[in-house]
């Protein structure tokens, strides 16, 4: 996108109803934030998939169900966590299920909604991945890091979840 669109000088005394624009401090921080986190999950979801087979994607459904009592979770629940549409997760689930590490069941509260559920040939698979995911993690975020940027970085994201979550 060009300048025009993202940016443009400081104009915080702009006319009511005109683009906020960000000034270029806003947009130096903003392009290296984005595209240093696109690269980051680039790098971790290459690693993982080549050296596991599992796409960080599929991973991370792996690891929502790990982390719940019972090891399921309601589809649309599911999706939630994951950030992904119920369809994409569908088709996620039925991958994950062709290779055995996930079913189906029919919820028993209601009977109408369906659970994901986490199979122990899923969870052995979520173990041997897990170090592997960890690994690139440290090696390509944490690593680079200062304490005291590890330290900012969690203030950011703490700071950005309270907002983006009340919504």
């Amino acid at each position: 996108m060009t300048a025009v669109a993202h940016g443009a000088p400081n104009d915080r005394a702009r006319p009511a109803g005109e683009p906020r624009w960000l000034d270029a401090e806003e947009q130096k921080a903003w392009r290296a934030w984005l595209y240093s986190a696109q690269l980051v999950l680039d790098r971790l979801d290459r690693e993982l998939t080549h050296e596991t087979g599992i796409s960080h994607a599929y991973y991370e459904i792996l690891v929502a169900l790990s982390e719940t009592p019972g090891r399921m979770l309601r589809m649309s629940e599911l999706a939630d966590r994951c950030l992904s549409s119920r369809s994409r997760l569908s088709h996620a689930v039925s991958r994950l299920e062709e290779r055995g590490w996930v079913r189906r069941q029919v919820c028993a509260e209601d009977g109408r909604g369906q659970l994901a559920v986490l199979t122990d040939d899923g969870f052995e698979a979520l173990e041997a991945a897990a170090p592997v995911h960890v690994e690139s993690v440290r090696t390509h975020l944490f690593d680079q890091l200062s304490p005291e940027q590890v330290e900012a970085m969690r203030d950011l994201g703490e700071t950005l979840l309270r907002h983006l979550a009340a919504r």
